[in-house]
């Protein structure tokens, strides 16, 4: 048999999925190499043997994605997989223009290609884009379910930018065991939450194998979904976020707006907050792309701890990494604390800036005034620590959504802003999983 050599683009999460449950095991294809992009120092790495399976007993190489044409030539590559998220339909296009020019095919896989079966209820939460407000919602349903007699176990979209075997199957039902795994600020923002409220969350590489360790102490499965990723495993209910600050974007990009097709609830969050005119467009958008979707409108009110420390103060905004850069959002919930509670001025972190975090406002120059809490590694995490030292301002605002203060020694005053969702209205995210008959 001739096998068909595939290359595939990736950020170190949907990439490594789709070679799991699609490539791996299957004789006719030889995937030669990944690429990586969108995430810092995640190239240059190997897809292990051990979790590469017995085609691959050296392993895959992991490439920068700048290497694309020069990889599909060398490598004699027939097929190019593209497995990434958070990007626009013209974007996606483009690589496909790319790939074809160099001689190889573009292939995107599809949702139930790439989707686990699970014994236990799956209930999956997914987004328009990333920073849309997953998380709060997330949060929610994970509430309720608990509060209805369930036991409640929730499975994150990878972050896997360490090492890859010992991030095969990763549980975290502590704030230890976020130590112990040596999770970055990315990673601890999306487990923290769930921990701390006394929840147990599972990660890594292999989703097969963490689905069926999470069943073992679960009646629910919640799928914590990644930027706009759809959902890895076969769901019976699909909640998708979508974002009137950023409106019109659930028709432009990809995988948001099959997202929003694959929803049996849309949520139209942060109506407190967005205009009028945006939200209609999103609500009116909404049931052109699925009308059988029922809709959910919630806020996401904010809570500051010490609003002393905004009100009349220069303050230096810092927002969720990820939301600012590929999700291209020019504010987030510190910046909107800083409105409502009477900042005297916001204060341009970029002067300050040292190595990596300087090197993130090259690649995103629209952050503006914001600082990105970029932590994909110790390395970066001190960067940002002396950038936030090094900024001249009376106090920080931190809109992550985990506290900062606790990670990195900062030498100023600090507050967290805080938000989480509420329905407006009778259709609630309660009465929704009970007509599904999940509560």
């Amino acid at each position: 048999m001739t096998r068909k050599n595939v290359l595939i683009m990736g950020a170190a999460g949907r990439d490594f999925h789709n070679f799991n449950v699609f490539f791996r095991d299957k004789e006719e294809y030889n995937v030669v190499a990944f690429t990586a992009t969108q995430i810092p120092n995640i190239q240059d790495r190997l897809y292990p043997p051990e979790l590469a399976g017995k085609f691959y007993p050296k392993g895959i190489k992991i490439y920068d994605e700048g290497d694309l044409v020069k990889l599909i030539k060398e490598l004699n590559v027939n097929e190019v997989v593209f497995s990434y998220s958070d990007i626009t339909f013209n974007y996606v296009m483009t690589k496909a223009s790319i790939v074809n020019a160099a001689g190889a095919s573009f292939r995107l896989l599809g949702a139930e290609e790439t989707m686990i079966k699970s014994t236990k209820p799956v209930v999956s939460i997914i987004a328009v884009r990333t920073g849309s407000g997953k998380s709060q919602t997330s949060r929610k349903i994970v509430q309720v379910l608990r509060d209805a007699g369930k036991k409640v176990v929730a499975i994150r979209h990878p972050m896997p930018y360490g090492d890859l075997n010992a991030q095969k199957v990763q549980r975290f039902g502590s704030l230890e065991d976020m130590d112990k795994h040596k999770c970055t600020i990315e990673e601890r923002e999306e487990y923290e939450p769930h921990v701390v409220s006394g929840g147990v969350i599972y990660a890594g590489v292999d989703y097969e194998a963490i689905l069926r360790e999470a069943e073992k102490e679960a009646d629910v499965i919640i799928w914590d979904g990644g930027n706009n990723d759809i959902p890895f495993y076969k769901s019976d209910l699909i909640f998708t976020v979508a974002d009137p600050h950023r409106p019109g974007n659930e028709m432009t990009y990809y995988p948001g707006n099959t997202a929003m097709r694959l929803a049996d609830v849309i949520i139209l969050n942060k109506v407190d907050s967005a205009n009028p005119d945006s939200i209609r467009l999103v609500r009116n958008n909404s049931r052109a792309i699925n009308p059988k979707a029922q809709i959910i409108e919630a806020a996401s009110p904010i809570k500051v701890e010490n609003p002393e420390l905004i009100e009349g103060k220069r303050v230096l905004v810092v927002e969720d990494g990820p939301t600012l850069t590929h999700g291209e959002m020019e504010y987030g919930a510190a910046m909107i604390a800083a409105w409502n509670y009477g900042a005297a001025e916001i204060i341009d972190p970029r002067p300050y800036t040292v190595s990596s975090i300087t090197a993130t406002y090259k690649k995103y120059p629209g952050i503006g005034k914001l600082l990105p809490a970029m932590g994909y590694g110790d390395e970066q995490m001190k960067d940002l620590e002396v950038t936030i030292n090094n900024t001249d301002c009376d106090s920080v605002l931190i809109g992550t959504p985990i506290d900062l203060g606790k990670l990195l020694k900062i030498n100023k005053p600090s507050t967290r802003v805080m938000y989480d969702l509420q329905e407006i209205g009778d259709n609630t995210v309660e009465s929704v999983l009970k007509r599904k008959g999940i509560i």
